[in-house]
């Protein structure tokens, strides 16, 4: 009799309380570990017809988006659910930027096939007709200092200062009021309001949370309609802290090399560390413009044409002024005499030489080649979060199937061959590296470099080879103008055809845009910095305008 009354007492508790194993706890246990996995389609599928009816799906990944913004919740975690036959309760634990930990229970109802939708599914401790809100309140930004230490921006976020001069801009970027449609979720998510000042461009973009630091404020429930509460109830408080000072890679002199060096052109220059790979200085548009990189591509198909077998350092070419490729006649540059031993065609940067060569590589072989020196992905500077705010634009050279009758014209870096001065100073590295391609990091922090690793892109003999062959440009070739006195550079220049300029010349023919380029390192014994150069629309060939930028860049940095 004992053992039946307390199974009997068991038994109504467990119908008030609800049994283990319920469907409809179950449910929203499940409702709950889809939210903290971040997979919003998979909470969407849980709800009843009813509610699929009244919101769709992108309404409701959108409204969850700008919930999480909204209390800049940074993970969700959550225990056993309880309830009845209608209703369960999952308790949550959220951890937020701004509002510290809120423990509260998130109430879910059903309907006959499913979850009712409804708005207190947003956020744990909401009620029906309740809504979140908010009071923020930002630290000072944190500094951003060069490599030795010095500031190069500082003060509040609406009045930063550059205390070494306007050149460091071209890296730090600069603080605005943000140009996007609608909100900016990612800066609400930071303790932003819309259209309060926030980071716009360069690291105040891409670092944007970190030199935020913590914002503090307070969260609220509030009634859809008002009410009379004022702000509503309270969920949860927190109060600001600073960010340290983020250490950047720069070197302030190079910095104001490279911008003073540039002077204001159209175009980009970078500056690498030619051991270590990180970034020493960027100016103008260094990764955020893509053109064509003219013959400075060379140095991918050089390698390429040594790995293969295409060419060899004995091997030897015709004088000729053009020659066929991509079943058309491929003229030299102003349409020159070219030829002789591998290193003279390198040097002299002969079109009749390299554009054969690139179809006798073949598109497999070439397109592999320049992937792993980084064509095909995004430039390797940032954290991957950095890396989707920045968003810059990808290098790219045509897959190994869609060339299109273009592979001899990509060999010489024309055609679809797309480059930037960043990832061009990323090629002449590895070739200084040893054939080992690395990634280019801003930062000195850990948590805020690229996740990827070094490539091997080639063998060291085929790199000490293409470091030969660029150095023949600068000592008897088309770049002596990048010679200087601090040591023995090796580099490639670059002329890329971009379009008609809509003028002619005295004979009728049209006058092309051309982009001047150059890129390289030194000293070519002993390597320490890489550069590239890019002058768009520039007034003459790359050995004429961009060379003397980059070696003036490469004499000031060592």
């Amino acid at each position: 009799m004992p053992l039946v009354a307390i199974a009997l007492v068991s038994f109504l508790v467990g119908m008030v309380k609800g049994c283990p194993g319920s469907p409809n706890r179950d449910s929203a246990e499940q409702y709950v570990q889809y939210w903290q996995d971040g997979n919003y389609t998979a909470m969407y599928d849980m709800l009843s017809t009813k509610s699929k009816e009244g919101i769709t799906q992108e309404r409701f990944i959108s409204r969850y988006g700008e919930a999480s913004a909204e209390a800049t919740i940074r993970s969700i975690e959550h225990d056993e659910a309880g309830g009845d036959e209608t209703t369960a309760e999952v308790p949550m634990t959220v951890s937020t930027l701004a509002f510290g930990t809120i423990e509260q229970p998130l109430e879910v109802t059903f309907g006959s096939d499913g979850i009712a939708w409804q708005n207190n599914l947003l956020f744990p401790g909401l009620k029906l007709n309740e809504e979140l809100t908010r009071t923020t309140k930002l630290p000072t930004r944190a500094k951003i200092l060069a490599d030795d230490g010095q500031v190069m921006a500082e003060g509040p976020v609406d009045a930063r200062e550059h205390p070494l001069g306007d050149s460091m801009i071209d890296v730090t970027g600069i603080t605005g009021e943000p140009d996007e449609q609608g909100i900016d979720l990612s800066s609400l998510a930071q303790g932003y309001e819309p259209g309060e000042t926030t980071g716009v461009s360069g690291l105040e973009l891409a670092f944007n949370g970190r030199l935020t630091g913590k914002p503090g404020g307070t969260l609220f429930a509030k009634p859809i309609d008002g009410g009379t509460d004022g702000q509503g109830r309270k969920l949860g408080s927190g109060k600001p802290s600073p960010a340290k000072p983020l250490k950047t890679t720069i070197d302030p002199d190079l910095q104001n090399s490279a911008v003073a060096n540039l002077g204001g052109v159209s175009g980009g220059a970078a500056v690498l560390d030619a051991k270590k790979g990180y970034i020493k200085a960027l100016a103008g548009s260094a990764y955020s413009v893509l053109q064509p990189p003219g013959s400075t591509m060379k140095m991918v198909t050089a390698t390429a044409a040594l790995e293969t077998g295409a060419a060899t350092m004995d091997s030897s070419y015709d004088y000729v002024t053009e020659a066929p490729a991509d079943g058309r006649m491929i003229q030299n540059a102003h349409g020159e005499v070219c030829g002789g031993t591998f290193t003279e065609a390198f040097a002299h940067s002969c079109n009749s030489v390299f554009a054969p060569l690139a179809e006798q590589i073949g598109p497999e072989n070439f397109t592999a080649t320049a992937e792993r020196y980084g064509f095909n992905r995004p430039p390797q500077v940032w954290d991957p979060e950095s890396l989707a705010v920045v968003d810059p634009p990808v290098p790219t050279v045509p897959e190994a199937d869609d060339y299109q009758s273009d592979l001899g014209v990509s060999g010489i870096g024309q055609g679809r061959v797309q480059a930037t001065p960043l990832l061009m100073a990323s090629v002449a590295q590895t070739i200084a590296n040893k054939g080992v391609s690395l990634p280019t990091p801003i930062t000195r922090e850990p948590a805020l470099q690229p996740d990827s690793k070094p490539v091997r892109v080639t063998s060291k003999k085929i790199a000490s080879q293409v470091a030969d062959l660029m150095v023949a440009v600068v000592t008897s070739g088309t770049g002596p103008a990048a010679a200087i006195p601090e040591g023995q550079v090796a580099g490639k220049t670059g002329t890329a055809e971009v379009g008609p300029s809509g003028e002619v010349d005295d004979q009728g023919e049209d006058i092309l845009i051309e982009d001047a380029w150059f890129a390289g390192f030194a000293p070519s014994d002993n390597p320490k910095l890489a550069v590239c150069v890019m002058v768009i629309d520039a007034s003459a060939d790359g050995g004429t305008v961009a060379a003397p930028i980059a070696g003036a860049i490469l004499s000031d940095g060592l």
